[in-house]
């Protein structure tokens, strides 16, 4: 086995070669071999280099077959204050430090809760979604299929600010459910908030209970995952990584019809937006405005430490600490490439060993398991808080996401190859 199959050796080197003016400490890796150790040393590295220009902090944890190598916080959960001036006394970042996870929700809660739901046998995901929300009838809704949302490929509109028409869950839905398919059903990908924002809405008329306290119940706490919620300021969590100023970029994605998805309403319709650092306080407008903390596409919080285990029970086909959580057939039944060569609710990353699974937040959140080396990769920031360029977008994390996790699995493909 060679690590040329799962890296371009020139991203990987110009990505080593912009941090080589970092001065890290040494990071304490435990239990590694050689080669994983020197590809943890690279990531975190690179990591380290990364702070005060894509992000004002981060953190990285690295497990293997359960057991975590390395866990370590960069810099401050809060740089900034609303003006974007730079903060007398910044707070330090800290393993321990809760994250806004945003689209991370999709797969960490709502993907989950589909997958228990499944493994009950209460929920088919080649059903129509009316078999289960009885009211999602009408032109074309009635050939949507749970698993057309989990595959985003239901025609659903990617997204629109829904809480210029709603201020409640119900609300919420009954708009989601009157708007427009914006392409054919099972036509294409289009990644959708409001498809998940729908499953949302399944787990908790299948589930009989909000999602927060079906994923508590039935997942969260049966694992010992003590800091993974919903609105975690009303469970009394204080240690936050801050976001965003306000929501200025939905402000400004609403207001300008050439800055991410059009609106075609009237942006002076609504005017509810915060003003103040979000802490604590998820950052999707629709999730905040319309869901109350609580939706399908976004809301849970979590550190590294916790969003490990969840990875790990993936990692080894639902079982966790001797016990099954999830059926082997039912995590293989998502984990099967469809004809968009994704998972159900889950990314296939490229130039990833085959079954690697993966999901990225706007909130600067990235999340990897790579089960053909037991491998669970955390890289939690929180980029939002740099505040946005001229242009209005915040840094663009993607290369560096990706040359973190290829520094990783290419130490972990050494190391197998050196056994």
């Amino acid at each position: 086995m060679t690590t040329a199959r799962f890296v371009t050796a020139s991203v990987l080197f110009a990505a080593i070669a912009g941090c080589a003016g970092a001065h890290a400490r040494a990071p304490e890796i435990s239990f590694a071999e050689p080669g994983l150790a020197r590809g943890i040393a690279i990531a975190d590295s690179l990591v380290n280099a990364s702070i005060g220009t894509l992000s004002p902090g981060a953190v990285l944890l690295v497990a293997q077959d359960g057991r975590v190598l390395h866990e370590r916080a960069f810099g401050f959960a809060q740089l900034n204050d609303y003006e974007g001036r730079p903060l007398a006394s910044p707070r330090a970042m800290r393993t321990s430090t809760m994250f806004d996870l945003a689209s991370v929700t999709k797969v960490l809660a709502t993907t989950f809760a589909v997958m228990l739901l499944v493994d009950r046998g209460q929920i088919d995901v080649n059903s129509p979604v009316s078999e289960y929300l009885r009211d999602f009838r009408g032109s074309h809704l009635d050939s949507i299929t749970v698993r057309h949302l989990l595959q985003h490929s239901s025609g659903l509109v990617q997204w629109q600010p829904i809480y210029y028409h709603a201020a409640n869950s119900a609300q919420a839905y009954s708009v989601v459910r009157e708007m427009p398919l914006a392409w054919g059903v099972g036509d294409a990908r289009h990644y959708s908030d409001l498809g998940f924002m729908l499953l949302g809405h399944i787990v908790e008329r299948v589930g009989r209970q909000p999602l927060d306290s079906f994923l508590e119940q039935n997942l969260y706490r049966p694992l010992g995952l003590r800091s993974t919620t919903f609105n975690p300021r009303a469970h009394g969590f204080t240690e936050f990584a801050a976001t965003e100023q306000g929501n200025i970029y939905e402000r400004h994605m609403v207001y300008d019809s050439t800055f991410g998805y059009r609106y075609r309403g009237d942006p002076m319709a609504w005017n509810g937006w915060r003003h103040y650092v979000l802490n604590g306080e998820v950052d999707d407008g629709n999730a905040f405005y319309a869901y109350g903390g609580v939706a399908g596409h976004a809301g849970l919080f979590s550190t590294a430490g916790d969003i490990r285990v969840l990875l790990d029970l993936l990692n080894d086909r639902g079982t966790y600490g001797g016990w099954q959580y999830i059926r082997p057939e039912i995590v293989e039944r998502f984990f099967t490439r469809d004809k968009y060569q994704n998972y159900l609710g889950w990314q296939a990353p490229r130039d990833l060993p085959e079954g690697s699974f993966s999901h990225t937040g706007f909130t600067g959140t990235y999340v990897l398991g790579v089960p053909r080396f037991k491998l669970s990769i955390v890289l939690l920031t929180n980029r939002q808080n740099m505040g946005t360029d001229p242009r209005g977008y915040f840094p663009d994390l993607a290369p560096f996401q990706r040359a973190v996790s290829m520094a990783i699995v290419n130490g972990a493909a050494q190391a197998k190859a050196s056994d």
